[in-house]
């Protein structure tokens, strides 16, 4: 199904999106936050890697991947590779950035996946992970028999996307979820970096949309 829409003006609309929701992401956690740290006695430095990485590493690399054959101007094998390479850039990051957060809860003594952004977060990684899996065997290395890849390709674009609304729905939560804590911690709700985390989420399901406008547009 296609729109009346041209994907190349869509697609530039979700780079730019892109790039103000990583900046944002960016100044949030590092300008607010105090920045990052892998190991430290601040152990909040430590979860600041998990937005910045499943915002710039999961959502944004992983919108880019499924936008990557409609924005690029090159052949189908060029663009079939950059697909996957981002894809799979995307999964690794997100696999790091939600270790990221099972590192803080666990030095910090927090217990893990007690909330419904952690289950979706699980969820969507796992679906990801499989539908990466399934990809790169069908359509790629060692490659299915032409039959079977015309079948899985029309389910293999809608449950991507599918999954990729999934993550931006994990990641809203999130959003929300951190924010919450904060406030309930002493941070005022109308604050400059209460705006900031709210418009940050903002950015990003825009984002969403005009990825999901351009798989949709000719």
């Amino acid at each position: 199904m296609a729109i009346g829409l041209k994907a190349v003006p869509v697609a530039y609309v979700a780079h730019f999106l892109a790039i103000v929701a990583a900046i944002l992401v960016l100044v949030w956690n590092i300008s607010f936050r105090g920045g990052f740290a892998w190991e430290t006695e601040t152990k909040a430095l430590i979860f600041n890697l998990h937005p910045v990485l499943m915002l710039i590493g999961f959502i944004i690399l992983g919108g880019e991947a499924i936008i990557a054959y409609k924005s690029l101007p090159l052949k189908k094998p060029q663009k079939k590779l950059i697909h996957l390479l981002l894809h799979f850039t995307a999964l690794a990051l997100g696999i790091l950035g939600i270790y990221a957060a099972f590192k803080y809860h666990n030095e910090s003594n927090i217990a893990n996946l007690y909330s419904f952004h952690s289950w979706l977060g699980i969820g969507v990684i796992t679906l990801y992970a499989i539908q990466w899996v399934y990809g790169f065997l069908v359509f790629f290395y060692p490659g299915g028999p032409a039959a079977i890849r015309s079948v899985s390709l029309p389910w293999h674009v809608l449950v991507g996307v599918f999954v990729y609304v999934l993550a931006l729905a994990a990641a809203s939560l999130g959003f929300l979820e951190k924010l919450t804590f904060l406030e309930s911690g002493g941070l005022p709700k109308y604050g400059a970096e209460a705006f900031l985390v709210n418009f940050t989420a903002v950015v990003t399901i825009l984002f969403g949309t005009f990825v999901i406008l351009t798989t949709l547009s000719q």
